[in-house]
């Protein structure tokens, strides 16, 4: 009877071992919420095995080695991953502004494209935080507008807009300005002449009539304003007579355009003449009285540019 007792009891103290050790061997449960406290409890195995914020880095690296917030996948709050910031892109994930030019990393990876690692993208001298909040140039090219000068010069060095190529508006860019040293500022400077008018004559005659005269009297204004362009003059006839005839009557048209230009204040030496003859297409349509074409008598003044650029707009 005291030997199936013992047996008994034996067994007993077994079962009793067996259970205690299963319940010691069930993992913890983690508190609702997790804490910074209950992670420090557990051991640098489990912390190795655990990723309580999913965001691809073990708790014991965040803890131990980069400092991150083992519950919060994104510790600086710049909307880049703890994890992507240390393996992906070489930010600090412990500050959300990693080169401190005004964007956080997120914004600089994820909307505007720049390098959260260079507070100027793009080399102009503005960092990218001042481009895009302050003032509204593309951090990704040293020159928005595309004028010829960076951003940084046109804010700090000349006062143009970085936005616009032409600040003025007289059809020269910005960068093409400086290059002639004229001011990028001024829609007069430098003076720029487009087109001069070009005046008609009656039949076989050289002489400026008074309608003539009018259109003469506002190219020598441009003349004068624009000092440094020279001017051209092309003279024709119609159709009607001889060749050589003709050829010397567009001689006397063209003098007499110069010896206007010249009784009005311009020099010579800034007018070039040329009589041409009979005009290359004569026009389809002859006047009512039989006598050629008044469009086909003409004498045109062409400018002659001494700048190295054409404007895209002018006067």
């Amino acid at each position: 009877m005291k030997l199936r007792f013992r047996y008994f009891a034996s067994l007993a103290v077994v079962a009793l071992l067996v259970v205690t050790g299963c319940r010691s061997s069930e993992p913890l449960q983690d508190p609702d919420p997790l804490t910074i406290e209950f992670l420090r409890s557990l051991s640098e195995e489990q912390l190795r095995q655990r990723d309580s914020d999913g965001d691809g880095l073990s708790d014991y690296d965040e803890m131990f080695v980069y400092g991150t917030d083992p519950l919060n996948p994104d510790t600086d709050g710049d909307g880049l991953s703890d994890y992507d910031e240390i393996n992906v892109y070489g930010t600090d994930p412990l500050n959300p502004d990693t080169d401190g030019d005004g964007l956080s990393d997120g914004d600089e990876v994820l909307v505007y494209g720049t390098d959260p690692l260079n507070p100027d993208t793009d080399g102009d001298g503005l960092s990218d935080g001042d481009e895009i909040n302050k003032y509204r140039t593309n951090p990704l090219s040293a020159d928005t507008d595309g004028d010829g000068l960076t951003d940084y010069e046109e804010i700090y060095v000349y006062g143009t807009d970085p936005n616009n190529p032409d600040t003025d508006g007289d059809g020269f860019t910005d960068g093409q300005e400086i290059e002639m040293g004229t001011d990028p500022l001024d829609p007069n400077d430098p003076a720029f002449i487009r087109e001069l008018s070009t005046i008609n004559f009656d039949f076989d005659r050289s002489n400026i009539d008074s309608r003539a005269a009018a259109r003469l009297a506002e190219n020598v204004e441009k003349l004068k304003d624009a000092p440094n362009f020279r001017v051209r003059v092309d003279a024709f006839t119609d159709h009607i007579g001889g060749d050589q005839y003709n050829l010397r009557l567009s001689v006397r048209r063209a003098n007499a355009v110069r010896q206007f230009y010249v009784q009005n204040g311009i020099s010579e030496d800034r007018i070039e003449v040329n009589g041409l003859g009979k005009v290359p297409v004569p026009c389809a349509t002859w006047d009512t009285d039989g006598r050629g074409c008044r469009v086909d008598r003409r004498a045109e003044s062409h400018p002659i540019s001494p700048l190295p650029f054409t404007p895209r707009f002018a006067d």
